[in-house]
């Protein structure tokens, strides 16, 4: 099982590619929290998880403006959270994140340091940082032991 690695993406194949790797190894109740500047590819890793549990990546738009999306795949449900604008546990108790985390689904949540504190103790962060104009470093840690 994987528990820190380390990718290079110059592209956003290569984003696309990491994300579908993570895809794989995905189990229902797993929480991604998805790290990074903005731009530096969240919602397009969020795509690439998308496509490869078996929905459509054109279907997955930044949640900022609606705060949940929700996607159906081939394998799993995945509810896409963008927790830029949330200012605390109020706001993710309205759109109902206890029960999305108790749904046999993945859940993905975007600028999930505004709301670590919330977070289940085990969950797969996900840190994309900037590497100049054209590369990005994107680092998967699972923190303790999912399922």
């Amino acid at each position: 099982m994987l528990t820190r690695s380390e990718h290079i993406s110059r592209s956003v194949a290569d984003t696309e590619r990491v994300a579908g790797e993570l895809a794989r190894e995905l189990h229902p109740g797993d929480v991604i929290a998805l790290h990074g500047e903005l731009g530096a590819g969240k919602t397009q890793f969020t795509r690439g998880l998308v496509q490869a549990l078996g929905g459509d990546a054109r279907d997955v738009s930044s949640p900022t403006y609606v705060l949940l999306h929700v996607y159906e795949t081939g394998s799993l449900t995945v509810y896409h959270i963008d927790a830029y604008r949330i200012s605390g546990s109020d706001d993710l108790a309205q759109i109902g994140f206890d029960e999305l985390l108790e749904q046999a689904g993945v859940v993905v949540v975007e600028w999930a340091s505004r709301v670590a504190s919330l977070l289940p103790d085990k969950h797969i962060n996900v840190t994309l940082e900037h590497m100049g104009e054209d590369a990005r470093k994107i680092i998967v840690h699972r923190r303790g032991q999912l399922s």
